[in-house]
């Protein structure tokens, strides 16, 4: 068979994901990917990276940019993941803005529709109003109007990216209006970030679970080291940036209680993911800039010019 013939009736193309923080773009794509991806926790702002999950739906491959949540930027961090979400939109063949159903137009979503005309000329973008189940059917309609009101969006739909309803609908639709040509993954590749910061979202998901209010932004995570072992099993060294040796307490927690029962959350995770034994190590350092540190940006896959703007 010569590759014409392989490549026959294939689309291939990007999909980028944006809305505010915490309107449910991470479970989104994991429930379109069907594996665990993209970070989700209950605490906004948490996907810094474009992570990108790859979907499969009949001939087509769809490939998620999953963005940072749009808010209103403070700090160099929260302005360049902001950039970073706009960057994905812009490069997409397809954008979803994703609106959560009980919420509504707040003043993010406002701002949000403001510069979705700034993406390009022939932009496709779609509108999914999510966690549909939280509300009645009126309160979903007048919603529904209200935003294709604001914005031309080329399809609506109704979803609830937790409980799976609608989710086939926008996979099935998106897959066909991918461009035609040659899928730009392999097969059975899920996400194309590289697995060492896929183990590191994994274990700061854990930190950020666990310790709630008191440290969520003040810290990052970077695997140093990926030891490959002859039985299978992989050796992974991280370190936990802080930004103040109090923090550093707060980490380790009493006896060391807290690092303890983050590693082995985190470990169990990377197991089920990898689906093989993982020894997993984590130190905790006191980085007093790291949030200044164009080192520490380039490890989350973001622009540290990009939180100059």
């Amino acid at each position: 068979m010569s590759d014409d013939t392989n490549t026959a009736g294939r689309r291939a193309g990007f999909v980028a994901l944006i809305g505010e923080p915490n309107a449910g773009k991470s479970t989104l794509l994991n429930r379109m990917v069907g594996a665990k991806v993209s970070i989700v926790t209950h605490k906004v702002q948490t996907t810094r990276a474009r992570i990108r999950g790859v979907a499969m739906e009949g001939g087509s491959q769809i490939v998620f940019v999953d963005t940072p949540g749009l808010f209103q930027p403070r700090r160099r961090l929260d302005r360049a993941m902001v950039a970073a979400a706009w960057g994905g939109a812009s490069d997409a063949d397809v954008v979803v803005l994703l609106v959560e159903a009980q919420r509504g137009v707040t003043e993010g979503v406002e701002r949000i529709l403001e510069r979705l005309g700034e993406i390009g000329e022939g932009a496709r973008v779609a509108l999914a109003i999510n966690k549909i189940d939280r509300v009645e059917a009126p309160v979903l309609l007048g919603l529904s109007a209200k935003l294709n009101e604001a914005y031309p969006f080329i399809e609506t739909f109704m979803i609830s990216a937790e409980k799976g309803h609608g989710v086939g609908v926008l996979r099935e639709w998106l897959a066909g209006e991918v461009p035609e040509g040659p899928w730009l993954y392999p097969e059975d590749q899920i996400a194309d970030l590289p697995m060492r910061m896929i183990a590191a979202e994994m274990t700061r998901e854990k930190l950020t679970l666990r310790l709630h209010q008191e440290l969520p932004y003040q810290l990052t995570v970077e695997t140093e080291n990926w030891e490959e072992r002859k039985d299978g099993s992989a050796k992974i060294d991280q370190l936990i940036y802080v930004m103040r040796d109090g923090h550093k307490g707060i980490v380790l927690g009493n006896k060391g209680e807290t690092i303890k029962a983050v590693s082995k959350a985190a470990r169990e995770e990377l197991e089920e993911f990898l689906g093989r034994k993982i020894h997993l190590f984590l130190q905790v350092k006191v980085r007093p800039n790291w949030l200044e540190d164009a080192e520490r940006y380039s490890e989350m896959g973001l622009e540290f010019k990009d939180g100059n703007q």
